[in-house]
Parts: C-alpha cells; structure tokens; sequence
C-alpha cells in the first residue's frame, strides 16, 4: 500500500474541526447514568488455563442496558497485593477468544481485564456476548447496526459497555483503583479514546491505529472494511447520509480525545487505510484541548512509515510496556537500567533505534 493520506509535516499539524453535536456531553451523561443505576459485576468464577504463571477469572459484569458482558480477568500468579490494570478492548469482529491468548499484560505485571464485544465475533470467532439491539434499523455489519440513529447505534452500546468495563475493573479484587488504564488497537483503540473521554480519572491511555476516529473523513477517503461497509451502506441508503452522518458524530473518537485528562500513548502506520493516518492524528493533535485543563495532558506518538494497519507491531508493544512503566510505576518500584523515563514527546522512528 503507498502513501495516500496528507504528508507527514501536514498531518503533525492537522486538527480539523469534527463535527460535534450540541447535545454530546448530555447524551452521553444521560447513556451512562441509566447504566450506572444497576450493579457492575454479576458473576466472577476462576477459570483453568493450564499455565503456572497467571490466574484467569470468567468475569461477566453489567453493560448497556443491563445486558450480561464477558471479560476474561488475568493476573500474575501467587500475587495478591493490588495491581495497576490493563483494561484491553479488541479489534474489530473480535471476541475475547481464550483466556491464554493474551498475555502480555499479565506477565509483564499487570492485572489484565479483556472485554468481550458484544456480537462481534462473527468474522474471527471468539465471542460469548450476544448484542440484543442488533435488530434496530441498518445494515448488515456492526459498523451499521442501529446507524440510523445514535440512540439505535451499535457504538452507543459497546463505547458504554467499555465504561462499565472499566469499573467492573476497579471492582475486582486485587485491582487499584486509582491506577487502571484503558488499551486498545484499530476498533479497540478507539474504544479506548471514547474511555478516556468518558472516565475522568483513568491513569493511562494506549491506543493504536484508532478506528472511529475522525469518521466524516474516513468514509470519503478509503473503501476497506470497517469504513468501507458504511460506504456500502450509504451507496444503497442513498438517502439516509444525513441521519448516519448525524449518528456517527456521537461516537467520534476526536470528541471524546478532545475532552480526555489521562496521558496518553498512541501509534500510526503512514500506509494505514483500514484506519487512515490523518484519522489518528487528528484525535491525537487534540487529545485533551476542550478538557477544562489548563494544559493537555502527556502524550507519545510512534510512527511508522512503511506499515499499514499492523504498525509497529511487537516493536511498538514494547514501547508501550516502556512508556507504561515510566508513567505508572509500582509503589516502591526502582525502574530498571535503560528504561526511559521523560514523557509528553513525538517520537520519529531512528534507523536501527527501538
């Protein structure tokens, strides 16, 4: 895939206004209070994973509208004092899958929550939550159930799902609650956003290629899947753009950056046409510039020039784990030898240089 999107210079620069419905602040109150009056976890039984060095947990907790959401909560074995938590959201057509499929986290010593996404295994498998809104008016894809209204929309459900995944997280035991963090690539990246500007006191960000995020552009601009199935849509609805346009302005992965407080770490690969360069740099241009802050809070960008959706891939997870550490350390942690600390930089990629 060549380079199609702005060049590298225009988009350290580019901030487009996105469109941003008056009533956005009140409609997402208004979502997650009716959410928040029912309780957050609804079963948590130990689940055998045949491996000795973490302990998994079948977590099912309260989502939208009170529906049952699965998660797998993973941690380091034999450690009983609270952790800091990796709260992950998977891509797109993705379950949790197994409990031994991501580990990462929890190996490296983090408690680790993997939220389900409710109806979206049917591409990749690996789901147990069903969306029982799927039937409202759309189409045929996630990206297009409900898309005819925002009170309808698929991304209404599982951006508040995400939020109560999160405090099903702090209501786990062996979880500080003051040190959770929400992760996330291409769909669940930009789940993370929508967290972080939905959660005030997150303790971190990681998102990678974001989807969601700038959308009015993206469906002008590339034809791949996810996007592309909202092009579809809007070419056989040919009426129906200005009600899916409204609705997609609600769940905006820009607005919700603009409103976040929690550092953040991002990654971008300059070939991207799942998720388009200028989609993910314009949430993280943004990030935190309409949160009542006096200044935005750190953040890290890696590029990477000749990559597409996959981006940095393992390179670019160990720069999270680096940059993780060097902003939420353990309490009585000594960081070890060659671990950066400084945060709140654009990193460009160096030749030979992780």
């Amino acid at each position: 895939m060549p380079l199609f999107d702005l060049p590298l210079d225009e988009l350290r620069r580019y901030a487009p206004v996105v469109a941003e419905p008056t009533d956005f602040d009140a409609f997402w109150r208004t979502t997650l209070a009716e959410a928040a009056n029912r309780p957050i976890l609804l079963d948590v039984r130990p689940e055998p994973t045949d491996l000795r060095l973490v302990d998994s947990w079948d977590v099912t907790f309260s989502g939208y509208g009170g529906d049952p959401v699965r998660a797998w909560y993973t941690r380091p074995a034999g450690v009983d004092e609270p952790l800091a938590t990796v709260v992950e959201f998977t891509g797109y057509g993705r379950g949790r899958g197994l409990p031994h499929e991501r580990l990462t986290w929890p190996v490296a010593g983090y408690a680790h929550l993997l939220m389900d996404c409710r109806g979206q295994a049917g591409q990749h498998g690996g789901g147990d939550t069903p969306d029982p809104g799927q039937g409202a008016a759309g189409g045929p894809w996630p990206a297009t159930w409900g898309i005819l209204s925002p009170h309808d929309y698929h991304y209404r459900r599982l951006i508040t799902d995400a939020v109560r995944a999160v405090q099903a997280a702090r209501a786990l035991p062996g979880v500080d609650p003051a040190r959770v963090v929400a992760a996330g690539n291409s769909q669940g990246g930009g789940l993370a956003l929508a967290v972080a500007g939905l959660v005030p006191d997150l303790a971190a960000v990681l998102t990678t290629a974001p989807f969601l995020c700038h959308i009015q552009r993206a469906i002008e601009i590339t034809d791949a899947a996810p996007y592309g199935e909202i092009v579809r849509y809007l070419a056989v609805n040919r009426e129906a753009e200005g009600a899916v346009r409204r609705t997609l302005s609600y769940v905006d992965g820009v607005t919700f950056a603009r409103r976040a407080t929690a550092p953040a770490h991002f990654g971008i690969g300059l070939r991207d046409n799942v998720c388009p360069p200028s989609t993910g740099f314009a949430a993280h241009n943004q990030y935190g510039a309409a949160n009542g802050r006096p200044t935005p809070p750190a953040r890290e960008l890696h590029v990477y020039p000749f990559n597409q959706h996959e981006g940095g891939e393992a390179l670019h997870v160990r720069r999270q784990l680096r940059w993780l550490a060097s902003v939420l350390p353990e309490p009585g942690r000594v960081d070890r030898p060659g671990v950066p600390g400084p945060i709140g930089r654009s990193v460009e990629p160096v030749a030979g240089r992780p």
